[in-house]
């Protein structure tokens, strides 16, 4: 394998030496081949917000493998998903599933270049909409990690139709759209960026998005493959009181599974084949495994009030970490949206990618390789998310504060 892994983070190569393999997850915790076991703070870079192997998604793909892996054809499961879904994002008033959050972003360019007879794109510097060749401009995620300006394959007339501003700059994205705005078929955006570590939206700034884009005729794509129900019930969209054209999902809604999602306007959504002229399929889209793990992930999180939960296991676990960066006297800033977060060491308020790229990167190294000797797997990059499960204990938080006051002690 390219890297020796089948995703490019995964490598370690922003962090200096060698991967765990792992054998099993329960919970909170995965298991690597020689039996070392893991506070896990990646949970799959977030869809398993039930935590690993839980009981009642368990039960349910017991149930769908007794009645067939894959149909070729429709199922009922998949017209439940996009009814839940539908009733707790209600700017989502059709669903297309896809198999990936990059198929889902690249169908949402398509779309909305197709609806608007319009070629260019805005897009945020640092914000990761999957490795689709026009949104891999200034991407975060991997490319940012390995440092890697695009990619190499990337034909440049296929990026030459994406601009791209500085997330949270609404003043950029007024100017390009005063200069331009009849010529941009959309904007597309992460409503909490999380692929240049956790970034929080100013105040307005996703608002100011919603009003430039109406102006201008463009579409308004919220990419929710990472926050879709996981920053609320209804997402980042009912979190910040928004209303995107299109919305992109993924992680969550397949519980664990390979999933995404494209949903939006029915009129928009309307022009989709078969329904409409534009183009866009998938052999394994819709696959009754995803829908069934990802409807019951969605059901349960239905039940009680698991927001809160996470909302408190997030607000311990910043609290613990910036009062350790305080008492080493180390500079840090610690972002969190709800049960997502990232630390970076930087004296910088964090509001964009050039502030995210402030970070230390030899400290994120170094604590990292600390955390993971004392058995915590935090994603290997500084430019990725931590995440947080339903099921993880507050004593484990605890202790994970803990070597992270431990690993600040002895950063050289």
């Amino acid at each position: 394998m390219p890297g020796g892994v089948n995703s490019p983070v995964r490598s370690f190569r922003g962090v200096g030496g060698d991967p765990p393999f792992f054998a099993s997850a329960k919970g909170a915790h995965l298991t690597d081949l020689d039996g070392n076991r893991y506070l896990d703070m990646v949970l799959a870079y977030g869809p398993l917000i039930l935590g690993h192997l839980d009981e009642r998604v368990v039960a349910a793909l017991r149930t769908q493998l007794g009645r067939g892996e894959a149909m070729g054809g429709p199922t009922l499961a998949e017209v439940e998903l996009a009814e839940e879904v539908a009733r707790l994002m209600p700017a989502v008033e059709m669903l297309r599933l896809t198999s990936s959050g990059t198929e889902a972003a690249m169908s949402a360019v398509r779309l909305a270049r197709g609806v608007t007879g319009r070629d260019l794109i805005v897009k945020f510097d640092g914000c990761y909409h999957g490795h689709g060749d026009s949104l891999l401009a200034a991407a975060g995620s991997g490319v940012a990690t390995l440092a890697i300006p695009g990619s190499p394959g990337v034909p440049a007339g296929t990026v030459a139709d994406t601009v791209v501003v500085a997330f949270n700059d609404l003043a950029g994205v007024r100017e390009e759209m005063e200069r331009r705005g009849e010529r941009v078929a959309a904007v597309i955006v992460e409503p909490v960026a999380g692929n240049m570590g956790v970034v929080p939206p100013a105040p307005g700034f996703l608002e100011g998005l919603r009003e430039l884009t109406t102006a201008s005729g463009s579409i308004l794509i919220l990419d929710e493959v990472m926050t879709g129900f996981r920053v609320s019930r209804g997402g980042a969209q009912e979190r910040y009181g928004l209303a995107p054209d299109l919305t992109c999902l993924g992680k969550i809604i397949g519980g664990g599974l390979p999933v995404g999602a494209l949903g939006g306007r029915r009129a928009l959504m309307e022009q989709l084949a078969p329904a409409g002229p534009i183009y866009q399929a998938g052999t394994l889209s819709g696959s009754p495994l995803a829908v069934a793990a990802g409807l019951t992930t969605l059901r349960a999180l239905q039940e009680g009030d698991p927001y809160s939960r996470l909302e408190r296991l997030g607000a311990r676990l910043q609290a613990g970490l910036e009062a350790a960066g305080a008492a080493a006297g180390v500079p840090l800033r610690v972002n969190r949206v709800g049960s997502m977060l990232t630390f970076f060491f930087t004296g910088e308020e964090v509001v964009d990618f050039r502030s995210a790229r402030t970070s230390d990167l030899s400290h994120f190294s170094q604590v990292h390789r600390r955390l993971l000797q004392g058995g915590v797997f935090w994603p290997p990059s500084q430019f990725e998310a931590g995440f947080l499960s339903v099921v993880h204990p507050e004593a484990e938080l605890d202790r994970l504060v803990g070597l992270f006051s431990h690993a600040l002690a002895e950063l050289v």
